[in-house]
């Protein structure tokens, strides 16, 4: 009798102690695949605000016919219009940054920035569904832009 009471006290103390809660913007937390399958991204939080970086690539070397000096080594964001920062290599690289949770499945306010170019675009994000993330990079207001299907 003495350790049915015992779990039933312990029972009732796990039932009163709250779990953590669970922000409805961190459902785009986690790693995703890009539209065309050639790299793997990192969506985190920081300070309140979400961000992404790249974590890896389908083909993370410059290939080896390339003509410019750098075949077989790693890519870099060489395109940046910063010098100081086109050595710094893709993989790694923090390339979205500053979203915020706005409702309804949608984070906006944030930046992408584009190593193929060396531009950064303003960009929203809208969680399609648990495993699909619909990423829209634009110039000016959101008529004006790209869109990309991510996958978890």
């Amino acid at each position: 009798m003495n350790k049915l009471f015992q779990l039933l006290f312990v029972a009732l103390m796990l039932a009163q102690t709250p779990l953590p809660a669970v922000e409805p913007g961190d459902a785009i937390l986690g790693v995703w695949t890009t539209t065309d399958s050639q790299g793997q991204v990192e969506v985190f939080k920081q300070d309140g605000k979400y961000f992404a970086k790249i974590i890896s690539l389908k083909e993370p070397n410059v290939p080896a016919d390339d003509k410019t000096g750098f075949a077989g080594k790693p890519k870099t964001d060489y395109k940046n219009p910063n010098p100081k920062l086109r050595q710094r290599p893709i993989v790694g690289l923090q390339f979205m940054s500053d979203f915020v949770y706005a409702g309804k499945h949608l984070w906006e306010g944030g930046k992408v920035y584009d190593p193929e170019s060396g531009k950064t675009y303003k960009c929203k994000m809208t969680l399609l569904s648990t495993n699909r993330l619909e990423v829209r990079g634009f110039v000016g207001f959101s008529l004006l832009g790209r869109t990309v299907i991510w996958t978890r």
